[in-house]
């Protein structure tokens, strides 16, 4: 870069960089392309270039150009829009050296880099950053000048489900964005602390330790522990919702029910649960045996998709005393009033206008003087920050919790704690519909990456030749059906519902996971077979790709730190995978064109440079988004 800014006399990398706000032209090719370009625009309008700078947008596709000016943007006065377009594009010089003339359309300015640049720029700079092309650790620092300030610090707190009930699709969910997010930030330079906050605590693992003193088989919990649980779960409850029938038709017939009520499973149920808040010793030790086998076995899931976890959190670990704390401080500070014997926040009363009414009303402690969730996340939220002192955290939970979390920010802020809610980010998504798999509809997360895996594997048995040359088909099977289960999750804006389908998701026809692994394998089965080295890819003469197919290539390539920092803002893994897979149909649509085997010998590393480009920027997105590329399929 610092080349080619010499070369064409443009300002110096450092001084673009001081000159334009993120602006990081080693990093990103399309930094530099836009500084020069908002430099040259400045001479031609006559408008300060810190305007023009940012109103340099991206174009839905090549077609359109590399990127778009919109004439009302620069906030010209006396002069009609597209006329304005006219006259910059007659006046725009005929021979930039890393831009076209533009194309007026409408009151747009349309730029269109110039297809050597893009070529000469890109695929050294991939070269030479591998998978930390598109990365730019200093989105992540306090100050970006001064790194000895160290890195800001967020938390994601994702996946959270409950132990002993199916990993519902919701968890999924929440588990494939929050590692896709978690991702993000660490390339983005920030300090990512991944918290997986479970469902282990309440009333109903008192009812679930009475079902393992009845029912519990010891060889079967240590081999499958929350599978275990979930049919002993499901049992016990059976057998409550039978003896809640009994009593309530025997209460109906006139009879005293007062000694079986006490008694019943229910009342037993709260019973032992108190045990467990009172810290009861072996009430404790069995609670914490189902707790960690249950980890143990998340942790063997979540390896399959990539995921991990710094603390594995949970409601048990807010404590009575907390809660009493934050319930009395509430009251201090009229936050909470009595109502029918419970505590209420009637946010009418605390927040002016339509939000307060918006807000409702909901209970932070019931009759019987329990906490409810929102006390407890209250004291979690603050027992975070006192612990790690985030510069941001972002909840990844379903959008029907959308009022709980607007909810519990605000209540943080009542409490005195602006600063704190103002770092907090709920980052919702929509339903899964139809979760079933071709055994029915089971909602355990193992039982959906099982039946993916066999349909994958059935698939590539049909290709007898390929088949043969797969090291370990299992293992790939289960890449390609977990690489499905993502892709079809992450397809759509996260707020959408989407209908699980597994036929659609594990086709190699459309944009899917096997599609995006198949697009990624053939690259690489091409590097194999033209046996080039790393130095001969290097010392490849690039000025001999000219042909439009390796040109748009390049223009692709050059786009992907600029995508990555788009996402930043949007959180969408969507904007990533729209990006992959146009990437991928300009490859599939480019190989008839640039034969890389049987080619000339210089010719042949010059577009394998530029497949091999390719093959680095496919990978970095994969494995942004959390997908193992690959290789032979």
């Amino acid at each position: 870069m610092d080349q080619l800014a010499q070369k064409i006399g443009a300002m110096s990398l450092e001084a673009m960089s001081e000159k334009y706000p993120n602006c990081y032209p080693e990093l990103n090719p399309f930094d530099f392309f836009r500084a020069h370009l908002a430099n040259i625009l400045a001479d031609v309008t006559g408008v300060d270039p810190a305007i023009i700078y940012p109103a340099l947008s991206w174009t839905s596709g090549l077609d359109k150009g590399d990127l778009i000016m919109a004439a009302p943007a620069l906030r010209v006065k006396g002069a009609k829009p597209d006329e304005l377009v006219k006259q910059w594009s007659e006046k725009f010089p005929d021979n930039d050296p890393l831009w076209e003339k533009p194309t007026a359309v409408n009151y747009f300015l349309a730029f269109y880099l110039r297809g050597d640049v893009a070529v000469k720029t890109v695929i050294p700079m991939i070269q030479k950053y591998g998978a930390a092309y598109g990365r730019n650790p200093a989105h992540g620092l306090r100050d970006p000048k001064d790194p000895s300030k160290g890195k800001k610090r967020i938390i994601v707190e994702f996946s959270s489900p409950n132990i002993a009930k199916p990993f519902h699709a919701g968890h999924l969910r929440s588990t494939i964005i929050g590692g896709f997010l978690a991702n993000l930030f660490e390339g983005a330079g920030w300090d990512v602390v991944r918290i997986n906050y479970l469902g282990d605590w309440g009333k109903q693992y008192g009812l679930l330790a009475l079902a393992y003193e009845r029912y519990g088989d010891e060889e079967a919990l240590n081999k499958d522990p929350i599978n275990h649980l979930f049919q002993l779960y499901v049992r016990i409850n059976n057998e409550m919702s039978t003896e809640k029938e009994d009593i309530d038709k025997r209460r109906e017939a006139g009879e005293d029910v007062s000694a079986l009520e006490a008694n019943s499973l229910d009342e037993q149920a709260r019973r032992y649960f108190k045990k467990m808040t009172d810290r009861d010793p072996a009430a404790l030790e069995m609670w914490r045996r189902f707790r960690d086998l249950s980890i143990v076995r998340y942790k063997e899931t979540y390896a399959r998709l990539n995921i991990r976890f710094d603390e594995y959190s949970g409601e048990s670990q807010v404590s009575e005393e907390a809660m009493e704390r934050i319930g009395r401080e509430m009251q201090d500070k009229k936050i909470c009033k009595e109502d029918k014997g419970a505590m209420i926040v009637d946010f009418s009363e605390l927040v002016p206008g339509k939000e307060g009414k918006r807000l409702e009303k909901p209970i932070v402690r019931k009759r019987d003087g329990t906490a409810l969730y929102l006390t407890r996340d209250i004291s979690e939220l603050l027992a975070r920050h006192d612990k790690y002192q985030f510069d941001r955290m972002i909840y990844v939970v379903a959008s029907a919790q959308d009022l709980h979390l607007k909810q519990l920010f605000k209540i943080i802020e009542l409490l005195g704690h602006k600063d704190i809610a103002d770092k907090c980010q709920h980052v919702n998504f929509g339903l899964v519909l139809g979760m079933s798999t071709r055994k029915g509809t089971v909602k355990f997360l193992d039982d959906i990456l099982r039946d993916v895996a066999d349909k994958m594997h059935e698939t590539m048995k049909k290709n007898e030749e390929k088949y043969k040359q797969v090291e370990n088909p299992e293992a790939t099977a289960d890449t390609l059906g977990i690489s499905s289960v993502m892709v079809q999750d992450m397809s759509g804006k996260r707020i959408n519902n989407y209908t699980f389908n597994m036929d659609a998701m594990t086709s190699f026809e459309g944009d899917t996971g096997p599609y995006l692994q198949y697009a990624h394998a053939r690259v690489s089965s091409i590097r194999r077979r033209a046996e080039l080295t790393d130095e001969e890819l290097a010392s490849a003469d690039l000025s001999l790709l000219t042909e439009k197919h390796a040109v748009n290539i390049a223009r692709l390539l050059a786009q992907w730190p600029d995508t990555v920092q788009t996402t930043l803002r949007t959180l969408e893994p969507t904007t990533v995978l729209t990006y992959l897979f146009k990437m991928t149909h300009a490859l599939s649509s480019s190989y008839d064109h640039l034969q890389v085997v049987g080619s000339e010998r210089e010719l042949m590393k010059a577009r394998m440079a530029l497949y091999d480009a390719a093959h680095t920027v496919l990978g970095n997105g994969m494995r942004l988004l959390g997908l193992t590329p690959v290789e032979r399929m």
